[in-house]
C-alpha cells in the first residue's frame, strides 16, 4: 500500500456534483492498493498515520500528531498512485490491485483509523471523484508499508 498524505486545513471530495466526505484541520490520505498488500499492512499504516508527527506544537515545530490535535481524515482511493509512466506516454496500472483486492483494503485502513479515535470521512471507491484539498504548510508525504 501506498499512501500520499498530506496536511489540510480542509479538504473535501464530491460526486456527480455532491460532496461525499469531508475533514476540516486534519489530513486528506490518498490510498493506493498493490498486489500482495494485506489487512496487517493497512492496520500498520493507520497507526502510522495516527500517530505521524506533521502538526505545530505551540514552538511551531512539528511536534503533535493527529490523534494529539483532535484532527480529522478524508481518505480517498486512488489506484494511479501504482501508475507506471517509465515507458511510453499512457500510464500502465499494472500494478494497481484489481478492485476486489483494493476496496477491502481501503476500507480496513479507513477502519484502522477509526478504532484508532480519528474521525474518517471517505470517498467513494471506484467513482470519479473531485477531490478539493487546502493544504495546510504545505506538508506532503508518502508513505508505503516496509
Amino acid at each position: 500500500m501506498k499512501l500520499v498524505i498530506q496536511r489540510v486545513a480542509r479538504a473535501s471530495v464530491s460526486v456527480a456534483g455532491k460532496v461525499v466526505g469531508r475533514c476540516e484541520r486534519g489530513l486528506c490520505i490518498l490510498v493506493g492498493v498493490t498486489h500482495g498488500d494485506t489487512e496487517a499492512n493497512a492496520d500498520w499504516l493507520a497507526e502510522k498515520t495516527a500517530n505521524l508527527r506533521v502538526f505545530e506544537d505551540e514552538a511551531g515545530k512539528m511536534n503533535r500528531s493527529l490523534l494529539e490535535i483532535g484532527g480529522g481524515a478524508l481518505v480517498v482511493s486512488q489506484f494511479t498512485l501504482y501508475g507506471d509512466v517509465r515507458k511510453g506516454r499512457r500510464p500502465s496500472f499494472v500494478d494497481a490491485a484489481p478492485p476486489d483486492v483494493a476496496a477491502p483494503l481501503v476500507a480496513r485502513y479507513a477502519d484502522a483509523l477509526r478504532l484508532l479515535g480519528v474521525s474518517v470521512e471517505t470517498g467513494v471507491f471506484g467513482a470519479l471523484m473531485r477531490v478539493e484539498i487546502h493544504n495546510d504548510g504545505p506538508v506532503t508525504l508518502i508513505l508505503e508499508h516496509p
